[in-house]
């Protein structure tokens, strides 16, 4: 039986770290009658985002800071298990030259692997998570102001229609614009007129799309509407035009960072909250906005949700695949008798090699996947296949599940690219490299495109070799398969493993 991951549970406990680039969460929450109870949550001002140098590195005291802060989040996760726990970075790991060189200590320190997910995936997770506490009615508008970035969501229901990420958050902007603490009402207005033009990317079709309610997530919107309302410039939970405008004038006033004091302003969010001003009275501007809702909740609570979804029968990932298969016009059929061998091969050997129900799903997708690169040319084409499949915007895929499925493509057929599989985790790479093996193995024995299974295929593992049996008849059948084995041969020997087929 292969092993499948038990299905949630009444009691079961979930997690999701938001390794932000201004502040690091932890949220463990119980699942109980299908809803979610928060149970414990845990916020550190970490600033990643001040620690980068431009050139892609990070500030070893940062870096220092930003493990400490793991491993006390660590602690606090040895109750939950591996499986239910879900670590996301943004914005700043994204920018790192090396970010494997972060992602190790990092994940060492978690006890948990680490994923690094794209702005637009960021931008879903936000989207679901001012769900959790704000169930949509209609059409709706989400902006989450992070350390390093913002994101802008057009969604209806769960789904987000529109997706928009700009490298402009509370952090990021107040340091590209205020570097040496110093401030003036002409820097405000230059840093202003410098931000609109990247609002043009989007601003007009967002503002065709419309959208009947607007809402505000994350930490710097949070503390926007806490100065409003203690400066009586609106009522709690809300942030209008007039409300911001008047607080971008009280800022104003200031002649450098350090001299900025508000009611309602936290010391820990003092040194950043211009540069959040800034971006929010810009998007207020671009895309004609008078008031905001502020949302309690934000992108830990959207991975929590896609927890949900993952372990149910609402995994993203699911249409993102078939999304591809429509729009590359993958053979579906193939596509199938590929996935069903491969899983079967898969499940003979999932106990010798160590692989978990993760590396399952990785392979099935890669299976259904494999052909993708068809459409843009046959020669390379699962070159061509890996290159859509890691460079494109899947909803529901990190960054690095994305890497993963990428390198199985790549690796399918032809020469197995080791550099590939390095160029993963290292907690991954093991796990990829037996996956590519098996795919490779399954694409061999469809060769012909024929209906029906693989008879008698058995699949043995021994020290530094793979015993694939399938029936004599059947083998004798098809030449073109055994001489393809042949060259697999070749290409096993290449990276240390042996090959032998038997017809039984």
């Amino acid at each position: 039986m292969p092993n499948t991951p038990r299905p949630l549970q009444d009691g079961d406990l979930l997690a999701a770290v938001d390794l932000g680039s201004n502040s690091f969460h932890l949220v463990v929450a119980r699942y109980t009658l299908g809803q979610l109870r928060i149970v414990d949550r845990i916020k550190e001002t970490v600033r990643m985002a001040d620690g980068l140098d431009g050139n892609g590195g990070l500030r070893p005291d940062v870096a220092a800071r930003a493990l400490d802060c793991l491993a006390r989040f660590g602690q606090k996760l040895r109750s939950v298990p591996p499986a239910r726990v879900r670590a996301i970075a943004t914005n700043s790991v994204r920018q790192l030259r090396n970010p494997q060189a972060f992602l190790l200590p990092a994940e060492t320190a978690l006890g948990h692997g680490i994923e690094v997910v794209a702005g637009r995936e960021e931008a879903r997770l936000c989207y679901l998570g001012v769900a959790y506490d704000h169930p949509p009615r209609a059409r709706r508008l989400v902006i989450d102001i992070g350390g390093g970035s913002t994101e802008f969501i057009i969604g209806e229901g769960l789904q987000p229609i529109e997706r928009e990420s700009l490298q402009m958050g509370c952090v990021a902007t107040t340091k590209r614009f205020f570097a040496n603490g110093r401030m003036s009402r002409k820097r405000w207005k230059d840093a202003q007129l410098e931000m609109a033009a990247e609002f043009q990317q989007f601003a007009v079709l967002y503002r065709q799309l419309g959208w009947k309610e607007t809402f505000g997530s994350s930490g710097t919107i949070k503390a926007i509407g806490e100065i409003c309302e203690a400066m009586k410039l609106a009522k709690g939970g809300l942030v209008t035009d007039i409300a911001l405008a008047a607080l971008g004038e009280s800022l104003q006033e200031a002649d450098a960072l350090a001299d900025v004091r508000l009611p309602g302003l936290s010391s820990d969010r003092q040194p950043v909250i211009v540069g959040g001003v800034l971006v929010l009275t810009t998007a207020f501007e671009a895309l004609g906005l008078r008031r905001l809702n502020v949302s309690e909740s934000a992108m830990r609570e959207g991975i929590l949700l896609d927890l949900i979804g993952r372990a149910g029968n609402d995994d993203p990932r699911e249409d993102s695949v078939n999304a591809i298969m429509a729009r590359y016009a993958v053979d579906a059929a193939q596509a199938e008798r590929v996935e069903a061998t491969a899983l079967a091969l898969f499940d003979q050997v999932e106990a010798d090699w160590g692989l978990e129900p993760p590396d399952r799903q990785m392979l099935r997708w890669a299976a259904r996947l494999h052909e993708t690169g068809l459409a843009i040319a046959h020669s390379q084409y699962h070159v061509h296949g890996a290159y859509v499949l890691e460079n494109s915007d899947v909803a529901g895929f990190s960054r690095t599940e994305q890497q993963f499925l990428a390198t199985l493509v790549r690796n399918h057929r032809r020469a197995i690219k080791l550099a590939s599989f390095e160029s993963l985790p290292d907690r991954l790479a093991p796990a990829a490299q037996r996956c590519a093996l098996l795919l490779r193995l399954a694409v061999l024995l469809h060769r012909a495109h024929e209906d029906g299974k693989v008879p008698g295929l058995k699949l043995r593992l021994a020290l530094g070799e793979m015993q694939v049996k399938v029936a004599k008849r059947w083998l004798d059948a098809h030449p073109l398969t055994r001489a393809d084995l042949e060259t697999e041969r070749e290409h096993l020997a290449d990276i240390g493993m042996r090959l032998e087929v038997e017809g039984g």
